[in-house]
C-alpha cells in the first residue's frame, strides 16, 4: 500500500531560497507547457492533421529542447513531473464526474499555495535531501524534518509546498500494511451537519472552538474585501494586505488541522472495533447546489470522511456498505417498515402538516417516537 505523511519542513536560509526558486520554476513549466499544449491543439485544428494533436511527450520534448541556460541550475525532475501533471489534467478534463472537472488554467503567483514535486528525494538520517542539480556551486544541505521518527518504507514521488511562509512535505510511502484482527461487529454511521451518529454515540464535527476561528476568519475576510474595493489592484502588493492575508490563511490551517484530527481519530476507531461499516451515498455536490445549509454541509466534511473510511477500509481488510442514495433511512420507520411519503415526509425544517422538529421521528403506524437520526442509523444498520 502507499501510505503518505504529511511533515513539515525546516529549511535553513540556502535551502529556503532553492526551494522558493523550485516552486517559481515549476509555476513557469506549467504556463509555458500550457501555452505549448493550447497551440498546439490550434495548429492541429488548422492543418487538420489529427498526428499534431499533443500529449505531454511531445509538449516535454519541446520545452526540454528549447531550454535556457538559467533552466540547467534547477532540477530537470521539475519540469518533467509538471508535463506529467498537464497531462494527467487534461484526461481529467474529459471525465466530466469528476467533482472539480473543467480545462487546466494557467497559475499565479498570488496563489496562497506554491509548490512542487521530485522523485529523487531521499530521507536520510531522518532529514530529507534533494538532489543537487550541475552546475550549483553553494553548499548543498539536508532539510530536517518534523516527526521523522515514524517515517518507514519506500519513499517515492514527494510534494513539497509552501503555505503561510512555511514549507510541509507530502511523503508518499510504500509499507506493507497488517490487516486488523476480526471483531464481528457491525455499524452504521448517519452523517449529519455539524456531527456524525453512530451506534454507540455521536461525534462532533463541528465543536465549538471552530466557531471563534470562523468568526475571525470571516473578519479577515471583511477587512480583505474593503482594502480590495478602496484600493483596488494596488492593494495586493500593501503590506498591511499580505499581514491579513497570511493570518486568514493561518486560521484557514487551524480549522484544517483540526477537523482533520477528529475525522482521522474516528475512522481509526471505526475500522479498529467494527468489521462491516454502513454509510449513506450522498451527491454532497448536488445538496450544496440547493443553498439550504450549504455552508454547513461544506464545513461538515462528508466527502472527506468517506474517503478516509474508503482507504481505511481497504488498507485493514474491512467491509465498507454504501447504502443507495434514495435509500430512504430517514423516512423510513425502524420499528414497522412504514415509510413516509408527500406531506408526512421530515425535511430540514422538521414537519409543517404535524409541527413536528426536524430531530423528531414519529411514526403515523406504529405510534413510535424517536429520534430521527438514532432511527436513521437503525434503518442502514438493517443493510448490513
Amino acid at each position: 500500500m502507499i501510505r503518505t505523511q504529511l511533515v513539515r519542513l525546516y529549511p535553513n536560509k540556502a535551502m529556503r531560497k532553492h526551494l522558493d526558486d523550485l516552486c517559481d520554476y515549476r509555476r513557469y513549466c506549467w504556463n509555458l507547457g500550457l501555452e505549448t499544449w493550447n497551440n498546439m491543439y490550434q495548429e492541429s485544428l488548422i492543418m487538420g492533421n489529427k498526428k499534431l494533436k499533443p500529449s505531454w511527450q511531445k509538449v516535454r520534448n519541446e520545452l526540454a529542447h528549447d531550454k535556457q541556460d538559467w533552466q540547467y541550475q534547477l532540477s530537470s525532475r521539475c519540469l518533467q513531473l509538471t508535463i506529467q501533471d498537464l497531462g494527467k489534467a487534461w484526461q481529467n478534463f474529459f471525465d466530466k464526474a469528476r467533482p472539480d472537472w473543467g480545462k487546466p488554467k494557467f497559475k499565479t503567483k498570488k496563489a496562497p499555495r506554491q509548490g512542487f514535486k521530485t522523485d529523487r528525494a531521499k530521507i536520510i538520517n531522518g532529514q530529507l535531501r534533494l538532489d543537487k542539480p550541475h552546475g550549483i556551486k553553494e553548499e548543498w544541505h539536508n532539510i530536517e524534518i518534523s516527526g521523522a521518527k515514524n517515517l518507514k518504507g519506500d519513499l517515492k514521488t514527494v510534494s513539497i509546498f509552501k503555505e503561510t511562509n512555511k514549507y510541509y512535505a507530502s511523503l508518499p510511502f510504500e509499507v506493507e500494511i497488517k490487516i486488523k484482527c476480526q471483531t464481528k461487529r457491525k455499524t452504521a454511521v448517519d452523517v449529519n451537519v455539524g456531527h456524525l451518529n453512530y451506534t454507540d454515540g455521536i461525534i462532533n464535527t463541528l465543536p465549538k472552538k471552530l466557531q471563534s476561528l470562523y468568526q475571525r476568519i470571516a473578519y479577515y475576510q471583511r477587512l480583505l474585501a474593503c482594502k480590495r474595493q478602496v484600493n483596488g489592484k494596488l492593494a495586493y502588493s500593501t503590506n498591511n494586505y499580505v499581514k491579513t492575508r497570511a493570518k486568514l490563511q493561518r486560521d484557514y490551517h487551524k480549522v484544517a488541522n483540526i477537523q482533520n484530527d477528529i475525522l482521522h481519530k474516528f475512522t481509526s476507531k471505526l475500522t479498529d472495533n467494527y468489521d462491516t461499516i454502513v454509510i449513506e451515498n450522498l451527491d454532497v455536490k448536488q445538496m450544496q447546489m440547493t443553498h439550504v445549509a450549504s455552508k454547513g454541509l461544506q464545513r461538515s466534511l462528508f466527502g472527506k470522511f468517506r474517503q478516509l473510511l474508503t482507504y481505511k477500509c481497504n488498507w485493514y481488510g474491512k467491509h465498507l456498505v454504501l447504502a443507495n442514495r434514495y435509500y430512504p433511512s430517514t423516512q423510513r420507520c425502524s420499528n414497522c417498515g412504514y415509510i413516509k411519503q408527500d406531506d408526512d415526509k421530515i425535511t430540514l425544517q422538521g414537519n409543517q402538516k404535524y409541527h413536528t422538529k426536524h430531530n423528531e421521528y414519529i411514526c403515523y403506524q406504529c405510534g413510535a417516537v424517536m429520534d430521527r437520526d438514532e432511527n436513521a442509523v437503525q434503518n442502514l444498520l438493517a443493510l448490513a
